[in-house]
């Protein structure tokens, strides 16, 4: 977002107004530009074509028929590694590299660079340097980087110690705090009995753009589809200082971002005062109306017979006469 952190840093130092709108926007009215100064250009350097091309060495005859002295040199270094001869490479007058192929398997694309030289009249041929080099195609090692320049987010384990640079930009003493001064209690506590060193301004403006431009930030996918923002969610619990202009913890446990900071104008769909139109239900239940069940005789019917099951007793249970 087009400046964004020169916003943060505003809101920071104290100098942010009531209206949240404004963060792409420059208090002037203009969109901030983010072009380099003229005088931090680049220079050209292109150079300048001369008339007269630059002289290439002459390869040295005798130099360059030396290839069983290199290949001798090579071997007393390589041993039977040494195969094939690649070729011969001009450095200067009377100085050359012959290459050699290497046969280890573990040194594919690789090649053993042999420099001889002849001194000025004389015959006889020196050998100066032998190394091996990787070809084009050769698996060589990444570029070796400082461990304080490969420590990620999220490497550090349990036990590990990862101590700030001496001269970190993001730390400055307890009594630099521009929000100490807003409390003098603070001040009194930081310099007597609290911390020795606290967030910068540049500190606190790295951690602001990070966590404004992160998944908790306005931009995420589902702050965009939320119904309502965190600004006024009673989840929301404020930051201390100059950061609850921007940021608070969310409290919802139900919430994807609970104990986590976001921006105050982020948001989801566990707002507080979210209220969802629950379905009202048109079925109540099947009414049954018990009537009174009225007793009645049953005269006997025609071709009945008396001594028959129908004049037994209900009381005995039927059986063989």
């Amino acid at each position: 977002m087009p400046g964004v952190r020169r916003r943060l840093r505003d809101v920071l130092s104290g100098a942010l107004g009531a209206t949240r709108d404004e963060t792409a926007t420059a208090t002037d009215g203009r969109e901030p530009t983010t072009e380099t100064p003229q005088e931090n250009d680049p220079v050209s350097t292109t150079a300048t074509p001369t008339s007269e091309a630059a002289a290439e060495p002459v390869a040295d005859d005798v130099c360059v028929a030396a290839v069983d002295v290199a290949r001798a040199a090579a071997v007393e270094v390589a041993g039977p590694a040494v195969g094939d001869h690649l070729g011969v490479e001009v450095d200067d007058a009377r100085v050359v590299t012959h290459s050699f192929a290497t046969t280890e398997k573990a040194y594919r694309g690789w090649r053993w660079a042999v420099t001889v030289a002849r001194a000025d009249g004389t015959d006889e041929v020196t050998v100066d340097e032998i190394v091996l080099l990787p070809g084009s195609g050769a698996l060589v090692s990444p570029e070796w980087v400082p461990w304080s320049e490969r420590v990620q987010p999220g490497d550090l384990s349990p036990g590990d110690l990862l101590p700030p640079k001496p001269d970190d930009l993001r730390l400055v003493p307890a009594y630099a705090d521009p929000d100490a001064f807003d409390d003098w209690s603070d001040l009194h506590w930081e310099l007597g009995l609290g911390r020795v060193r606290v967030l910068s301004l540049d500190g606190r403006a790295d951690a602001a753009e990070r966590w404004y431009d992160g998944d908790r930030g306005p931009a995420s996918p589902i702050a965009k589809a939320a119904p309502a923002r965190c600004f006024d969610c009673g989840f929301l619990v404020p930051l201390a200082g100059s950061m609850r202009q921007l940021f608070g913890v969310c409290a919802n446990v139900y919430a994807p971002d609970d104990a986590k900071v976001v921006s105050l104008d982020h948001g989801c769909g566990a707002h507080s005062e979210v209220v969802a139109d629950a379905a009202s239900a048109t079925w109540t239940g099947m009414a049954v109306e018990h009537d009174e069940l009225e007793l009645i005789a049953n005269a006997p019917f025609e071709g009945h017979s008396p001594g028959t099951v129908d004049d037994a007793d209900p009381a005995e249970p039927l059986g063989h006469s």
